[in-house]
């Protein structure tokens, strides 16, 4: 397996003001696409430098070019769109901007823009790394996909939630292998259904989105993934990011990892990102499910909520303690989630935020 270090993050930034700057001219007609896309290229190559200064193994391109963590992927697809909708999703104590997609056709991944953003994003690791840093690029996991209202017109073209499914795998196994031929070699699936499964709330939205119970939705689930990942390149990792929702510092589910790490093995991820920086994310018993001997866990013990950093030795204690479910030696560590899984950010400053990440790493370099 492709090393990855000791130390991992969710792959999302905050926003620098050149880039919100930037959006809000291009949204008022005062540039255009090209002028915010090379606004876009002069940030993100500055992010990757600071990564790097940092000592950062893994980089991503912040997420800059995107306003929703999973929302532009989705609209980049063939045969969906863009579509205003009567309520966002609602937080604790915060609720999004109302916007979501939808079916209109039958679904691609077609010539996706984002294959073009990973490129570019390579492109820069190579040029200012040394060779020992990988590219990680991140898009939604197909259950996102599930998570929303289905029109009357997307019934025609899928009568059955079992139609879509199919046509889903078959996106994501075009989306990885475009991503590989582009010259991925760690994709990250972000994932907020199967990891919320033991919350009552995210439970009862699913069964009304599928028709069917739980236990069935949970099946259908596992299959869209272990489905995706069939014909996975065995020289490339896909990981998946297990979320419990991230807007504003605000979370959308608590909830344990208990019913979905019996599937842990049987999904075929490379690498989990966990959530564990509160009792909200529940014990870290799950982790003994695990049986695959390749299987690698990351840790999100960091909060990427609130600015302030957690005691060195606390965070030592929790890695010892997953320590006694999980082999140490398949452990990495990393913040909770991204620090802007949408555009808005979560509420601490940029200089905040990379002291956090710096906080990460020297954790990481006296346990590990």
């Amino acid at each position: 397996m492709i090393e990855i270090g000791k130390h991992d993050h969710v792959g999302s930034f905050l926003r620098t003001s050149e880039i919100k700057d930037a959006r809000k001219a291009f949204e008022n007609k005062e540039i255009n696409a090209e002028q915010l896309r090379e606004i876009e290229n002069i940030e993100i190559e500055n992010l990757v430098k600071n990564q790097l200064d940092l000592g950062i193994n893994v980089i991503t391109d912040g997420e800059f070019r995107r306003s929703w963590f999973m929302h532009d992927f989705f609209w980049g697809l063939e045969g969906v769109s863009f579509v205003q909708v009567d309520k966002g999703y609602d937080f604790v104590g915060e609720t999004t901007r109302a916007e979501s997609f939808k079916v209109t056709d039958h679904i691609a991944f077609g010539k996706h823009e984002m294959v073009e953003d990973f490129k570019y994003l390579a492109e820069l690791v190579a040029k200012y790394g040394d060779g020992s840093q990988i590219a990680k690029y991140t898009i939604p996991a197909p259950t996102m996909f599930f998570q929303r209202v289905i029109s009357e017109q997307e019934k025609l073209i899928y009568p059955k939630v079992e139609d879509l499914a199919t046509a889903l795998i078959k996106v994501y196994q075009d989306a990885i292998q475009a991503f590989y031929d582009a010259g991925c070699r760690y994709l990250q699936f972000d994932e907020c259904v199967l990891s919320a499964l033991d919350d009552p709330k995210l439970a009862n939205i699913m069964e009304n989105f599928t028709g069917l119970k739980l236990t069935d939705t949970t099946e259908l689930f596992v299959h869209v993934i272990k489905e995706s990942l069939r014909n996975k390149p065995e020289d490339m990792i896909v990981a998946t990011h297990m979320c419990k929702g991230n807007y504003k510092s605000a979370h959308l589910y608590a909830s344990g990892y208990e019913t979905v790490s019996t599937y842990f093995d049987e999904l075929g991820y490379d690498v989990y990102l966990l959530e564990y920086d509160d009792e909200r994310s529940g014990s870290f018993e799950p982790l003994k499910n695990i049986k695959n001997e390749q299987t690698q866990v990351v840790l999100g013990i960091l909060t990427s909520k609130v600015p302030t950093l957690e005691d060195t030795q606390v965070m030592k204690d929790r890695i010892h303690h997953a320590a006694q479910h999980f082999p140490i030696e398949r452990l990495l560590i990393s913040p909770q989630c991204g620090f802007a899984s949408t555009e808005e950010g979560n509420n601490l400053s940029e200089e905040e935020q990379w002291k956090k990440m710096q906080h990460l790493i020297q954790i990481a370099e006296e346990v590990f």
